[in-house]
């Protein structure tokens, strides 16, 4: 039963995952797509938009189908998540693009990743409950910590499958139809997880409950009354939650975003390296979630918080220098100055004047700048090193004097150093680990059986909604008004020695609880 249970449980998760990051994993070619071509720094940031729009509805799926989980029972809220993601993922693929429809394209494509955000909301944080609630006692960390693979297998899985069809198709068929083969190909994988759900039982604790009458009418209002309850679900948000979160996407999601668009990789290699690092996940987790059950879950957690928050910029900063050596030295040593005034660029609007104009093309070229106030005479100008100067946007004549002071287009494969970049990631990678290894047993463990599904589940999702799923977008946001690669990355990293803070101060020992 244990087992068929955690099949059951992980193969829906796993699904999940492939369905909700399939789109992460393409969204420098959704932002051709699928938004206008004309501002491609907006068009990549409205694509991760989409994709963070899809995480901030998370907390209404968690709402909504938490509470009936908790009322009605796991097994059918189980069933109705699956297939409410696996048809949204479905159509994705059925979509049409912005050259052929104009603007329903995006709407479109929102209104489907509204429909995931929902189904993932009610699916994540409940499959830890309901998993950990068949685990024996003692070895939690260790059973449950397998839940937490498939949202990297998912990854691969996803990455795989694109890395497999650019090859075989070539870039221009894959662009122009091959993106579409993974999100058809879901259909499959959701009849092959319908048929194990469909096969669950109840979860013998919520069996218990029921048998005792004890069911909560109200989950979520019981779950904001309970003083000790709601104290647990804010912990769960500020802490657990989003340092996972953060650094889940931090090492999963915008890394490939990074390399191919920022550290100018090219996407196979970028796909390669990301797979590979994502691989070392499998025994990592497993290690941390048998090891919170030997020494406690606190201190593996606040291990892994400590670990990614000094980490992330550093890494970063590394991906480029090991990755477009030429790039990183040219950033470093030849100075860009824009000089102009109402330089306010703005990825939502188009540029107003030569001063945006200029902003908006450095920032699509990855060149790092300093602003200064405009030439006596109000005139735009940048100016490259010490000699090279270019009045007004003459996007021509600026892109050629960058690259003649050593601006690099494209990453030489022959100058990146593969097996750096790899130990990297790596680093990432550990302090993953150290906390998703733990975390699907203190899910549950924080909360009481009557209202566990629906505190586990929202305050979850709100923060891997909130936090973690924006922070590509705002990352990348950050980055685009700062006038450099790296500025945004303080972004995660503040957040993570945030949560850290407070975990030393709050976070308890769950180890021991009882699920009863």
């Amino acid at each position: 039963m244990q087992r068929n249970v955690a099949i059951a449980a992980c193969f829906g998760v796993f699904l999940e995952w492939y369905d909700f990051l399939t789109f992460a994993s393409l969204a420098t070619y959704f932002s051709v797509l699928f938004f206008p071509p004309d501002n491609p720094v907006a068009a990549l940031l409205a694509s991760l938009a989409t994709f963070g729009v899809g995480m901030l509805v998370r907390p209404l799926g968690s709402a909504l189908f938490g509470s009936l989980a908790d009322r009605y029972g796991r097994r059918p809220v189980f069933i109705a998540t699956i297939v409410l993601m696996g048809i949204a993922t479905f159509c994705v693929g059925l979509l049409p693009t912005y050259a052929q429809v104009g603007l329903l394209a995006p709407v479109l494509l929102l209104a489907l990743r509204l429909l995931q955000g929902l189904a993932a909301g009610g699916e994540i944080g409940g499959s830890a409950v309901y998993l950990t609630e068949h685990t024996p006692a003692g070895r939690r960390g260790f059973y449950t910590s397998v839940l937490q693979l498939m949202g990297p297998l998912g990854i691969m899985a996803s990455a795989l499958q694109v890395l497999l069809l650019q090859d075989w198709l070539g870039s221009e068929a894959f662009a122009d139809w091959g993106w579409r083969v993974p999100f058809l190909f879901s259909a499959v994988l959701l009849l092959i997880s319908l048929k194990s759900r469909m096969a669950l039982h109840e979860s013998p604790v919520f069996q218990g409950l029921r048998e005792k009458r004890a069911v909560s009418a109200a989950p979520l209002r019981e779950c904001l009354r309970d003083r000790r309850t709601l104290g647990r679900m804010a912990l769960l948000f500020f802490c657990i939650s989003a340092g996972g979160s953060l650094l889940f996407f931090s090492s999963q999601v915008y890394t490939g975003v990074y390399l191919k668009s920022t550290v100018r990789l090219d996407a196979q290699l970028a796909g390669m390296l990301t797979t590979a690092s994502t691989l070392l996940l499998f025994p990592l987790t497993i290690l941390c979630g048998w090891l919170s059950d030997r020494i406690g879950r606190r201190p593996v957690m606040l291990a892994g918080l400590l670990l990614g928050g000094l980490a992330i910029v550093p890494v970063y900063s590394g991906l480029m220098h090991y990755g477009n050596p030429a790039l990183e030295r040219f950033n470093r040593e030849v100075p860009v100055v824009l000089l102009g005034n109402d330089c306010a660029y703005s990825p939502f609007t188009s540029p107003r004047n030569d001063c945006e104009r200029n902003q908006e093309l450095l920032a699509r070229l990855g060149a790092t700048y300093a602003q200064r106030d405009a030439l006596p005479d109000g005139l735009t100008q940048v100016r490259v090193g010490e000699q090279t100067e270019v009045t007004g946007f003459h996007p021509a004549e600026l892109t050629d004097a960058l690259r003649a002071a050593g601006w690099t287009e494209q990453a030489d494969a022959q100058q990146s150093n593969r097996a750096m970049l790899f130990l990297l990631l790596a680093v990432l990678i550990v302090a993953v680990a150290l906390i998703t290894g733990p975390q699907t047993a203190v899910l549950a463990e924080l909360f009481p059986a009557r209202t566990r599904y629906t505190a586990a589940s929202l305050p979850h999702n709100l923060s891997a909604g909130w936090i973690g799923g924006m922070s590509p977008f705002m990352v990348t946001l950050l980055n685009v008004k700062a006038g450099d690669a790296i500025s945004g990355l303080w972004y995660p990293a503040g957040l993570l020695l945030a949560a850290l803070v407070i975990g030393v101060l709050f976070l308890p020992e769950t180890k021991d609880e009882n699920l009863m």
